[in-house]
């Protein structure tokens, strides 16, 4: 484990300073504190549109919108971890973040097996969890095994600032962040022992046959 590890941050909120930002950066002090390198990626103020199922990523390897989208994917194949974060509107993530989420896991064609993901979420009272299942799905489907926390994670608060007078959420958070410390150490130590777990050739059905 020479190499310092990397986690990848998006925050799908579209405000520079807000509340999701709040919980992001308890993380980020936690990783670096682990001397794990963070870097923030704010798309909530982006036009990035969804995808369109057009295949043209299957050929080309990467998206057909040349946007944000595919400067991530050059960052999440280096990251050993990455932390999705959104606030919650209409109990869902934050639409902009859900289309680049949508086109970035189907566009890339790298192996994400066991780089550790996680999702947060912030809302003023409802509907975190629902938000939170939904972000959860990009990594069961992409053999990352999630990081867990003490709580959900999820952190409250409606005005800009809010979310500083959560202590339980921040502590959420940091509990997060040391607990995905952990399992990228740990998974990078079974890598060098044992290598990664024995793939199979892919099955693909559908409900005709």
């Amino acid at each position: 484990m020479a190499d310092k590890q990397k986690v990848l941050i998006i925050n799908g909120s579209p405000r520079s300073n807000g509340n999701t930002s709040i919980e992001v950066r308890e993380m980020e002090n936690v990783f670096r504190e682990s001397e794990v390198e963070a870097e923030i990626v704010r798309i909530g103020h982006m036009n990035v549109r969804g995808c369109i199922a057009c295949g043209h990523c299957y050929e080309a390897g990467k998206c057909v919108f040349d946007d944000v989208v595919n400067e991530l994917a050059l960052k999440f194949e280096k990251a050993d971890g990455l932390v999705v974060a959104s606030p919650v509107y209409y109990a869902s993530a934050n639409a902009t973040l859900v289309a680049c989420l949508d086109r970035l896991f189907y566009s890339t064609h790298f192996d994400k097996t066991m780089k550790v993901g996680a999702s947060v979420v912030c809302a003023r009272r409802g509907g975190c969890s629902a938000a939170f299942d939904e972000l959860n799905k990009y990594f069961t489907i992409s053999n990352m095994p999630i990081a867990s926390s003490q709580y959900w994670n999820s952190i409250h608060g409606r005005e800009p600032g809010q979310a500083e007078m959560d202590e339980e959420g921040k502590q959420t958070m940091r509990v997060l962040a040391r607990n995905m410390v952990f399992l990228m150490k740990s998974i990078a130590l079974g890598r060098e022992q044992f290598g990664l777990p024995e793939t199979e050739e892919r099955v693909s059905t559908h409900f005709i046959r």
